[in-house]
């Protein structure tokens, strides 16, 4: 008789637990940033391609001019160029791109190696050194919020990631369940991850994307 009663609140609390997940995958989670308005997203948008135009013509060559003067002798070297991207700058460029961007929508019969899920809405922050996005798409016919949060850095000219959170709506998820799959996807993609040849190194800091001149 205890051994059924015991069975019995053990199903109970599974359903319970089961419930709980599903609420809070479902639910939309706090929002790492603010959304901009459409004016705002093509004035920071211009002034991520501004900002990107000045550091390309930065990191240009220079061609020494014709003289037949010497030239003074200085062991100091010139400071490398750098650029300066924040949040609302890098939030407006994914908008866009989102915006021309086409997907096919998940399903749990999706492979996701073939087709990317489609990503409705997003939200890029930048704290101190940290990179937090938030990205809703479709999981099983449902409208879901996706959260992850990390380091972003440079190794041998590719951009890297490293993961520190992951959220499924309100729901967190170890990072180390995540991680493996995540690595081995963008080691897939690698090619998109290669930066400018201009840039030598890349990282968040103070809120903001650095990216110096190689």
């Amino acid at each position: 008789m205890k051994k059924l009663k015991l069975d019995r609140i053990i199903s109970i609390a599974t359903l319970v637990a089961s419930l709980i997940a599903i609420i809070l995958v479902l639910k939309k989670p706090a929002p790492v940033a603010q959304s901009q308005a459409p004016a705002a997203i093509a004035e920071h948008a211009q002034s991520f391609d501004q900002k990107m135009a000045d550091f390309q013509q930065a990191t240009q060559p220079s061609q020494p001019a014709a003289s037949s003067e010497p030239k003074p002798d200085s062991t100091a070297a010139a400071p490398k160029a750098e650029v300066h991207i924040n949040s609302d700058e890098i939030s407006a460029v994914l908008a866009q791109s989102l915006g021309n961007a086409g997907g096919a929508a998940l399903t749990p019969d999706s492979n996701i190696g073939s087709a990317a899920p489609t990503i409705k809405d997003q939200q890029v922050s930048l704290d101190g050194d940290v990179v937090h996005g938030q990205f809703l798409t479709e999981i099983a016919g449902k409208d879901v919020w996706v959260t992850i949060s990390g380091h972003l850095g440079e190794k041998d000219g590719y951009a890297t990631f490293e993961p520190t959170e992951f959220k499924v709506g309100d729901l967190s998820v170890p990072v180390s369940l995540v991680n493996p799959a995540l690595q081995k996807k963008l080691a897939e993609q690698r090619d998109r991850l290669k930066l400018p040849n201009n840039v030598g190194a890349m990282k968040v800091e103070n809120g903001e994307l650095v990216m110096q001149q190689k």
